[in-house]
């Protein structure tokens, strides 16, 4: 068999994951995800364990998910609701941590989705900052609001 070497395969989460070479992979733990996700640890790890959400272990035994799925997991819980517990967020210093659900570049300007809990925040900014930051889908982010940028729409 041939023998496969491995580096730490995570940047930005604070889990790190012994492996596979495979780049720009992130990893998140029950508790990290159930913070991103504006749930408690017991409700995120229900779920894990009912098969909605896809995990790994790592090689102390903790259960990870990765990036990109707990990306797709967010925007499915959000568009349907779904949760076993009250999911409402309330923004602290305007501040909304959640994971990075669509990087859009264009040659100058760039667009992020972040899903913060039940909240969808979109982003317009340049794409050398989108850059600089190494902001990829999976990953965690914090949205920070000031009152000048937010606009509110009629419904």
């Amino acid at each position: 068999m041939p023998v496969v070497p491995t580096v730490p395969v995570v940047r930005w989460a604070r889990t790190s994951v012994e492996g596979p070479i495979l780049a720009g992979m992130q990893f998140y733990t029950i508790g990290q995800a159930a913070r991103l996700l504006g749930v408690s640890p017991d409700t995120a790890r229900r779920w894990a364990d009912a098969g909605r959400v896809a995990t790994h272990r790592d090689e102390g035994g903790r259960r990870l998910i990765e990036g990109g799925d707990l990306a797709e997991f967010s925007v499915e819980l959000a568009k349907g609701g779904g949760g076993e517990e009250d999911t409402s967020y309330t923004s602290v210093r305007n501040a909304f941590p959640g994971i990075v659900t669509a990087v859009k570049l264009g040659d100058v300007a760039a667009q992020v989705e972040i899903q913060a809990g039940p909240h969808r925040l979109v982003s317009l900014l340049t794409r050398e900052a989108v850059e600089e930051l190494g902001l990829e889908v999976g990953m965690e982010a914090t949205a920070r609001v000031k009152s000048t940028n937010v606009h509110i729409d009629r419904v």
